[in-house]
């Protein structure tokens, strides 16, 4: 495996993005290393992933929900400034 810094990898991304059709490619940044995989007739559908509503979702607020109740505190915190 060819492990690579971030900075050298933004300087000479063709060349990795190159070199990982063949090999491993590790790009390292910090404490993290990151594994550049090279797959050969791509297909967005195959590698997307798809979540399933859970609760979460059924206990989420909708957006104007959200924006409502936030106006409400603003207005709370404006007033008491004033």
């Amino acid at each position: 495996m060819t492990v690579v810094s971030s900075k050298e990898f933004a300087a000479n991304q063709t060349r990795y993005y190159n070199l990982a059709q063949n090999e491993q490619l590790g790009i390292k940044r910090g404490n993290n290393m990151y594994h550049l995989k090279y797959i050969n007739d791509y297909n967005a559908n195959e590698y997307s992933e798809i979540l399933e509503p859970d609760e979460d979702l059924n206990r989420a607020i909708s957006a104007d929900e959200f924006n409502n109740r936030c106006l409400k505190v603003i207005d709370k915190i404006f007033d008491k400034c004033q």
